[in-house]
């Protein structure tokens, strides 16, 4: 029964999904009203629901469902899933509306749910997920007159023959892969889908486990990564693979134990796209390595500069008719993915690449990127705008863009410095053509940061 005086907190409703610490921010009667507030809102006949695997994500499904169906609309149960997996779901099966439960990422006292419309159009905090917070707040729901009812679907089978769609399995090649799926939900996909192809599997953590006992299932802080360079190295793999907690994301480790970063393999994925469909668009977001719009160019494609974030990078997806988009923290969208994200499609299109051109994963990326990178920095700043403009006032003889913060350009080294959306932060990336330069610079852009 909804609870009348329960306190919401409002932050839990972000940029792009609703998260929080479990129960004390997001808990069961929240979910219930979440719910209810979204069927208000949008006024579905149906509703999927897919979840991961963290230790309130079934309590938490319990409350969203209740809510669903008790505001009219249907529940459609697909269980344990991924992420790009109710996207799939949404798009494939027509279905008006979606909701995902997982915190992606973050540690195990976290959880949230992400939010889509028909054909997996991100619901995002300016249009859904700020009006939903709003419904709550005010208990403004309706009252229908038949209640609704969950169902099962089993979209397994219908998910991995998608993913295999994207290549020819019958030419790819025996690979030896170490996959960290960091006890999340791609431990569950991985064995099925690699059923299918010819490749020796080496599972590490694939135990779906909510409380993450090995690490958490953030591949972007290197230390959770050494486990899986360690394993490449003792089997003398060909390459490996690791997984965020929701597998939306993906990163490749190659055969000397070395990560590559999303934006790389955001290059390597349009490569082979383009060595299908001439001529395509390819989206890339603003703290891309150049690497990616010259490999674009290279290969007769079209590219094109975007923001960081899902929720904005999908319309122009659309916009542009886009085959491909590839972001620096290792989401990758495809046009026929409705447009949506997926770390497994990924994965799929480099192993065929990796097949067509024969070679280690190492040389095959030393052959289109020859540049040096900080990686993305993080620094706590008061005031936010003023440092920005401090910035560009002293780099004021460079190439300026103002596309998602601000990036300074000059022709042997550049960066990106952009506000966070949800933190004081800004977030550095800064590229160089030779290690030395990269350091001077590294250097002299954070102290002006920091000072």
């Amino acid at each position: 029964m909804e609870k009348e005086n329960l306190n919401i907190n409002p932050s839990i409703f972000k940029a792009y999904d609703i998260r929080g610490i479990y129960p004390n921010e997001l808990n069961n009667d929240v979910a219930y009203l979440i719910g209810k507030a979204f069927v208000r809102y949008l006024n579905p006949r149906m509703v999927v629901i897919g979840r991961d695997m963290r230790l309130s994500s079934d309590a938490l499904f319990k409350s969203l469902a209740r809510g669903i169906t008790e505001a009219g609309a249907d529940a459609i149960d697909i269980g344990l899933c991924t992420s790009d997996a109710l996207y799939f779901t949404v798009g494939k099966f027509g279905y008006d509306f979606g909701a995902m439960i997982t915190a992606s990422h973050n540690p195990p006292e976290y959880n949230g749910i992400k939010m889509c419309r028909e054909e997996a159009v991100p619901l995002s905090g300016k249009e859904g997920i700020e009006q939903i917070k709003e419904i709550i707040l005010k208990r403004d729901f309706s009252n229908p007159e038949k209640k609704g009812e969950v169902r099962n679907q089993d979209i397994q089978p219908d998910y991995i023959q998608h993913l295999l769609s994207f290549i020819e399995p019958q030419k790819i090649k025996p690979f030896k892969i170490v996959a960290d799926a960091g006890n999340g939900i791609a431990g569950k996909v991985l064995p099925d889908f690699f059923s299918h192809l010819p490749c020796k599997l080496i599972p590490m953590f694939f135990e779906l486990d909510g409380s993450f006992p090995n690490h958490v299932p953030n591949p972007m802080i290197p230390e959770n990564m050494v486990p899986l360079r360690k394993k490449i190295l003792e089997e003398k793999a060909d390459f490996g693979v690791a997984f965020d907690g929701d597998a939306d994301r993906m990163f490749l480790v190659d055969e000397k134990g070395v990560t590559l970063g999303g934006d790389i393999v955001a290059a390597l994925v349009a490569k082979r796209l383009l060595q299908k469909e001439k001529g395509a668009t390819i989206l890339y977001n603003v703290p891309c390595s150049r690497t990616v719009r010259e490999v674009i160019q290279q290969n007769g494609g079209i590219p094109i500069r975007t923001p960081v974030g899902h929720a904005l990078i999908k319309p122009l997806m659309k916009k542009y008719n886009a085959t491909f988009g590839g972001e620096h923290s290792g989401h990758f969208y495809f046009r026929k993915n409705y447009f949506a994200d997926s770390g497994m499609i990924a994965l799929s299109v480099c192993l065929e690449l990796l097949s067509e051109e024969d070679k280690p994963l190492s040389q095959l990326v030393s052959s289109i990127d020859h540049y040096f990178r900080t990686g993305e920095i993080n620094s706590r700043v008061d005031d936010i705008p003023k440092k920005l403009r401090t910035i560009e006032s002293y780099y004021k003889d460079a190439k300026i863009d103002h596309l998602d913060g601000i990036t300074i350009e000059y022709p042997d080294w550049w960066f990106n410095l952009r506000p966070s959306n949800t933190e004081p932060l800004l977030r550095l990336n800064l590229e160089a053509n030779t290690r030395e330069l990269l350091e001077q610079k590294k250097s002299e852009v954070l102290n002006l940061i920091r000072s």
